[in-house]
């Protein structure tokens, strides 16, 4: 018996798209059609894009979604192929989160999911009803089970079922997003569920963006033991071809030693194998090497690599040709500007330096050498004329009052209209250059630095900016962000001789205490307990409450942690509880 090859297409689909999506599943079918295996897999919801959100709440979508699965089921052969889709339910009730099982030009059968999850990003007992049955596929006599995504994080039915029914191999649909350190756990899941149940599986992920979603693909074979066979490449499409012994008994379709199947367990009939008892003729019969794709393994490498394909993806999914953003001589926009240039290419980034009469020559020249180290544009408009204007026309009203933050956060919003002005007359997409500590604790004014249609930074806590500028530079072999920016100190420059350390406590300091309230949801007793001051842990986690209503209108950004704002991070607006 030739060993069972399976091929995992890990493509990089659009939400709604779905007859580009489908061309996508064709030419990734067409290619791994050349390899001749018994079965490919596509992600979960590969036909709809993942996820889909009220589009589900749609019959005219749902509809359109199977529309696009017949059309491709016609067009299938000799291999099984399994594709994640949306499945319209009965009149009253919900979709389902469904796998279509395709072979010689017809649905042969419909995998619904039946583990929903509702927690973090995930809303779909909104949308989804829960499956209701644990069908295995028979194809030649080796005993498949499909499942998808949840369905094989916790333990239990599904998998446990199927394993028990016999089946050698379980396919994974799945649409897993990234956060930093989810690839380990991932991993570690499936080979935890692979050694319990003694079953081989292939887990194929989706890969690319999603509005603040990022994909990393990684799908991964892991043997019966629980050992990895082949790993697909991060951040990138992939196609993950690779030959399976499963050790079939002669005469029942299961391994040796599995228990016997359940009477009660539906089996569905897939029908001989493309060449059973003959090997593939890719490769003159020989057979393909897996081959094991190495991660990118720092934390900084994670989160860039994330970074540079959500904005990317964005760009495309969302049809902006170019990007622009204020270029202040600080990290945080040298940063933006950075990841800009790599996902879109130098050419489409707009880098503006808007100085007023705070702003100091060190960040004119850091701004400058920026953008000449990374080849894009550089344009200055000194903002001075306008402020001293504004000023000029609210002098009667202010009258002999103070400068306060007033003035200071109207320079940030004079910077703030100069952009969206570019973006309008040039239809370039501003980016926000603004982190996680600022957005955390209201660092940021609304109207000003805040303006912008992405945020590239949102989900970076201000030590995870720095981290991924030395990562930028290591990647390049150069310090394309200049030396002096990562080394100043954080500023401002809307009054003189201003520090961010005059407002915020030490970002190490705050960094720390915003990953236990933010991340961990951990209470201002319980960070107090974890060493922090009390005054200190009182007044972040203050301005971290009354800050909400400013996070609501911030542009979306990249989630790259486990509690993002936004889709994660759900809080009330109007909340005065202080625990």
């Amino acid at each position: 018996m030739p060993p069972f090859r399976i091929a995992l297409c890990q493509i990089d689909v659009a939400v709604g798209d779905l007859d580009r999506n489908l061309a996508r599943i064709r030419t990734a079918l067409s290619d791994a059609e050349r390899y001749e295996p018994d079965l490919i897999a596509f992600p979960e919801l590969a036909i709809s894009g993942y996820p889909p959100e009220d589009l589900l709440l749609r019959p005219a979508f749902l509809d359109d979604a199977r529309r696009v699965v017949d059309a491709l089921a016609a067009e299938v052969g000799e291999a099984v192929v399994v594709v994640g889709f949306p499945e319209r339910g009965e009149i009253g009730r919900r979709a389902a989160n469904a796998a279509a099982v395709l072979r010689k030009g017809r649905i042969v059968d419909v995998y619904r999911k039946r583990r929903l999850p509702n927690y973090g990003v995930f809303d779909e007992a909104r949308y989804f009803r829960r499956g209701d049955r644990i069908p295995v596929y028979d194809l030649d006599g080796f005993l498949l089970g499909i499942n998808i995504c949840e369905d094989i994080w916790t333990r239990g039915e599904p998998l446990s079922t199927q394993a028990e029914a016999g089946a050698v191999l379980a396919i994974n649909l799945s649409a897993s997003p990234f956060h930093v350190g989810k690839a380990g756990e991932r991993e570690g899941m499936i080979r935890a569920r692979a050694e319990d149940h003694g079953i081989a599986v292939a887990y194929c992920n989706l890969v690319g963006g999603q509005d603040e979603l990022v994909f990393d693909g990684q799908s991964l074979i892991v043997d019966a033991e629980g050992s990895i066979v082949a790993r697909a490449a991060a951040f990138a499409e992939d196609m993950l071809v690779a030959d399976l012994d499963l050790h079939l008994d002669p005469d029942g379709g299961r391994t040796a030693g599995a228990a016997p199947p359940r009477a009660a367990i539906e089996r569905v009939e897939l029908g001989p194998r493309r060449r059973s008892g003959e090997a593939p003729s890719h490769g003159a019969g020989t057979s393909i090497e897996p081959r094991i794709a190495d991660p990118p393994v720092s934390r900084a490498a994670q989160i860039l690599d994330a970074l540079a394909l959500g904005l990317g993806d964005y760009f495309r999914k969302n049809g902006f040709a170019e990007a622009c953003l204020g270029v202040s001589g600080g990290i945080d926009s040298a940063v933006t500007a950075a990841i800009a240039a790599r996902a879109l290419g130098a050419d489409r980034v707009h880098g503006l330096y808007l100085p007023s009469r705070h702003s100091s020559e060190a960040s004119r020249s850091g701004a400058r050498s920026l953008c000449e180290n990374l080849g894009i544009d550089y344009r200055e408009i000194p903002i001075e004329p306008l402020f001293a204007a504004i000023l000029t026309a609210l002098g009667p009203v202010f009258g002999d009052l103070p400068h306060d933050r007033t003035e200071e956060n109207l320079q940030a919003r004079i910077r703030g209209t100069v952009l969206m002005a570019l973006s309008n007359k040039f239809d370039w997409l501003v980016l926000a250059p603004g982190n996680k500590s600022e957005l955390s604790v209201g660092y940021a004014t609304l109207y000003g630095d805040m303006v912008g249609g992405f945020a590239v930074l949102k989900d970076l806590l201000k030590s995870d900016v720095y981290q991924v500028a030395e990562e930028i530079n290591r990647h390049a072999g150069r310090s394309v962000i200049p030396a002096e920016t990562i080394a100043r100190e954080p500023t401002a420059e809307l009054r003189p001789g201003q520090r961010d350390a005059d407002t915020l406590p030490p970002y190490p300091v705050l960094d720390a205490i915003l990953e236990a309230y933010i991340e961990r949801d951990l209470g201002r007793r319980e960070i107090v307990a974890l060493g922090h001051p009390e005054e200190t842990v009182r007044w972040v986690c203050d301005a971290v409450d009354r800050s909400e209503y400013k996070r609501r209108q911030a542009p979306p950004g990249i989630k790259i942690t486990t509690r993002a704002f936004g889709r994660d991070r759900r809080m009330p607006i109007t909340n005065r509880y202080r625990g």
